[in-house]
């Protein structure tokens, strides 16, 4: 069956003529009918082709189509791949958090792409004008549903799904890897039985022979990545004899560069002849990569692949290994879940992964699965070679999860309180009823029916009850007792809308309250609530990264901190400096990129629960965390056209502020060491920030004890409009009483008279009451902080003696 006869109109956008055995048989289901599908199949069997089925048929009627791609990189992937799409008229348009979203592309886009997290992220903001385009969706394909079973991730998906269907009903074509209760996905999808479709192994196009191979597990886990290495290698060379390719998935990018390296080694040594030596035109293609490292290991026959490549050196290494010039691959999961490179023996070296922000875990079974699957290379091999390498302790575990294949299950119950918070403050939940119709449109309850005693299905009213009354126990739902009505509060609302951990937004929200209450908000008062936020409590301190942490901290009493805590914190504090040590560099960029989020949800909470000031002193110290620049000299970073090395070079030259930067004109910038383009640039975006300029009214120098002047204070805004918080606080020298008429004591830091916050345009006067204290004199100090820019506070003072 042709692709042309079956859909003249979209021939082009397949990369085939032809469709396979599987394709034909689930093609009447998606192109003649509107029923929810759902397929299961082996891997490389050709279950993309039924997504782009899907997505078809939802644009012959002028429909728009979501898929959603399991991970980040694979939204990228999928870009580049549906060029098809483009050429024949129809927009893709990709939804990621990395990218800047232009709201009015998406809403024309024809095919949306997504990752769970963002379209969880943006259903929840579906009322807003921003995100409004989730609401128009015709067709969802959900690829790899079997991510449902994934720790965390797994329960996103289910409620973006659940909340999805509430919000538009769109129909939906779930695709996945063999799973054995297929039928349990069915029932939660409204999928029916002609609709659905389980796929055996005799739909691969290869057969698979899959086993396991143990290896002796030492003391030094260094070491033991290269006996695991060895018996990799072991299981490869006769299939590398034989010009059949091997791919070897490894735990991390650092240890695919690293393997590759000592298989090079050990090939020669073992005299393993490999195609591409002595390849002249290859050897000149290979000049082409920019990574030193993998343009020499190439030449060998040996490359690496992982996320953190440039476009361009990922893209040749899979167009290589397609053309078997490139015949031992070392690569991370990426790999599996997404580009279609089979290899005739597929080994996995590493069962176990760390991971900055959940320490060293088991590599799920969804992700073996998927690596094995890609064994066999369709029209070159009769059967494709698995294998997983792992201790002798755990063989019977993997080789069960090779026989019997891997049910999923649903991950709600973990996370019930996150999502069921989020419901509630999107204002879909609003009494223990909602609650449990909710409850009835996830995977959760499906699976709990087919076992209710792992489930606890039987008790399963009780425990909602129990995790709604820790929800208003803990300050995150009220409850009206008269018509045990349930709301938001503003707590609940932030930890919704900024994607929190529940725990983590009660560090923030008890933050706020000892801030109300008196303390002091200073920057390590910042850092250390992020640092013991619970999205890090699974980061572990290795003992090589100790002295490192300790020479960061050395002066800062951390005592009550958890080692793992203590390694963020460092890893913080060094990053707001802009050196983070070389021992703690591995996972710093994991664990900054999250830092910033959580600082930006606590300011949030900062400015809702506090006032600007603070909120303005979370934003600037999430700006030199991001960017590495000192206290003084964050402010720049707010400047378009400066970036981390910038604001240091400017800061050296005695430019630290937006304002210096005006004040310097494009001549100071050039004489700076700036270029004459990027000097213009700098200057106008300097322009386009707020500006604020004080100007004291007819204020006294002095004022008799027990006498009150009233007097004002001008806040003029010379730069664009920006939201702004004005406070007045008067400080008290020699004493510590207010006047007699107050009797309220007045400590060394000052008590605040005036906070206003405000949109400010032009000017704002505030009124000052100036006071005859028990004092000999009284400081007035005034600042404006704006709280969504990283620019230092404007502060100026007054001093008047008390006669």
């Amino acid at each position: 069956m042709e692709v042309a006869e079956v859909l003249p109109e979209f021939a082009d956008a397949f990369a085939f003529e032809e469709f396979n055995r599987m394709q034909r048989e689930a093609l009447p289901a998606l192109l003649e009918s509107d029923e929810n599908v759902v397929a299961s199949a082996p891997t490389a069997s050709g279950k993309t082709a039924l997504a782009e089925l899907a997505i078809c048929r939802a644009l012959a009627e002028d429909g728009t189509a979501l898929f959603i791609a399991p991970m980040r990189a694979l939204t990228n992937e999928k870009e580049d791949d549906w060029d098809r799409f483009e050429s024949l008229g129809y927009s893709v348009y990709v939804v990621t958090g990395e990218r800047e979203l232009n709201p009015r592309r998406a809403r024309r886009a024809d095919i949306l792409v997504m990752t769970p997290e963002k379209l969880d992220s943006a259903t929840r903001k579906h009322d807003s004008r921003r995100y409004d385009f989730v609401t128009d969706v015709d067709v969802c394909v959900i690829d790899e549903v079997h991510l449902l079973d994934a720790d965390r991730r797994g329960s996103v998906l289910e409620v973006t799904i659940s909340r999805l269907r509430r919000l538009c009903d769109p129909r939906i074509v779930a695709l996945s890897a063999t799973m054995p209760n297929v039928d349990d996905v069915a029932a939660w999808l409204d999928a029916p039985e002609d609709a659905t479709f389980e796929f055996g192994s005799e739909y691969r196009p290869v057969e698979l022979n899959a086993g396991v191979k143990t290896y002796t597990h030492g003391e030094n886990s260094f070491a033991d990545k290269y006996r695991r290495l060895y018996r990799a290698l072991d299981l490869a060379e006769p299939h590398l004899r034989e010009d059949g390719q091997s791919l070897v998935f490894v735990s991390s990018r650092q240890d695919t560069v690293r393997a590759a390296e000592k298989a090079r080694d050990e090939i020669a040594e073992r005299d393993i002849p490999m195609g591409a030596r002595g390849d002249y035109d290859f050897h000149t293609d290979a000049q082409e990569l920019e990574n030193d490292t993998l343009r020499n290991s190439v030449l060998d026959g040996v490359a690496f692949h992982h996320a953190g490549l440039s476009k361009n050196d990922r893209d040749l290494v899979e167009a290589w290994f397609k053309e078997g010039l490139v015949e031992l691959l070392f690569s991370t999961s990426t790999l599996a879940w997404g580009v279609n490179l089979p290899a005739r023996c597929v080994v996995i070296r590493d069962t176990k992964l760390h991971d900055p922000l959940e320490g060293e875990i088991d590599m799920s079974p969804l992700d073996v699965l998927q690596m094995l699957g890609r064994a066999g290379r369709p029209g070159y091999d009769d059967v494709g070679y698995g294998w997983v390498v792992c201790d002798t302790a755990e063989a019977d575990k993997y080789r069960r999860l090779l026989e019997d294949g891997k049910e999923i299950e649903s991950r709600l119950a973990e996370t019930l309180g996150t999502h069921l918070n989020a419901e509630i403050a999107m204002g879909t939940i609003t009494d223990l009823e909602d609650v449990m119709d909710w409850l009835e449109t996830t995977f959760y309850y499906v699976r709990g029916q087919s076992k209710p005693e792992a489930y606890d299905f039987p008790n399963l009213r009780g425990r909602v009850r129990d995790c709604l009354e820790n929800l208003v126990d803990r300050g995150f739902v009220a409850m009206d007792e008269t018509d045990l009505s349930i709301e938001a509060t503003p707590r609940g609302v932030l930890a919704s809308k900024y994607y929190l951990r529940l725990e983590t937004a009660a560090r923030f929200a008890a933050l706020c309250d000892r801030i109300e209450g008196g303390a002091s908000a200073e920057t390590d008062d910042l850092l250390e609530v992020v640092a013991t936020a619970a999205e890090f409590d699974s980061v572990s301190a290795r003992q090589a990264e100790r002295d490192a942490i300790d020479a960061v901290l050395v002066g800062q009493e951390t005592g009550d901190l958890e080692p793992g805590q203590r390694k963020v914190l460092a890893i913080l504090r060094g990053a707001a400096s802009g050196s983070v040590p070389p021992e703690l560099r591995s996972d710093a960029w994991v664990i900054r990129r999250n830092a910033t989020r959580l600082l930006s949800a606590l300011g949030a909470f900062l400015d809702r629960l506090v006032g600007p000031h603070a909120a303005n002193l979370a934003r600037r110290v999430e700006a030199r965390i991001e960017n590495g620049v000192a206290e003084d000299a964050v402010g720049l970073t707010a400047v378009d056209g400066i970036g981390p090395g910038r604001a240091s070079k400017l800061s050296t030259e005695g430019l630290s502020t937006p304002g210096d930067v005006v004040d310097a004109g494009v001549a100071g910038l050039v004489e700076a060491g700036l270029s004459e383009g990027v000097a213009e640039r700098v200057y106008e975006g300097a322009q386009s920030l707020p500006a604020a300029e004080l100007e004291w009214g007819s204020f006294p120098e002095t004022i008799a004890a027990g006498e009150n002047d009233v007097s004002e204070v001008f806040v003029r805004n010379v730069g664009e409009p920006a939201r702004a918080g004005i406070r007045v606080t008067v400080h008290v020298r020699e004493s510590d009483a207010l006047s007699s008429q107050s009797g309220t004591n007045v400590p060394d830091d000052g008590v605040e008279m005036t906070s206003t916050s405000t949109y400010l345009r032009d000017e704002e006067t505030v009124p000052v009451g100036v006071f005859g204290a028990d004092a000999d004199e009284l400081e007035f100090r005034v600042s404006v902080a704006f709280p969504e820019q990283p620019l230092v506070p404007l502060e100026e003072r007054r001093t008047v003696e008390v006669r």
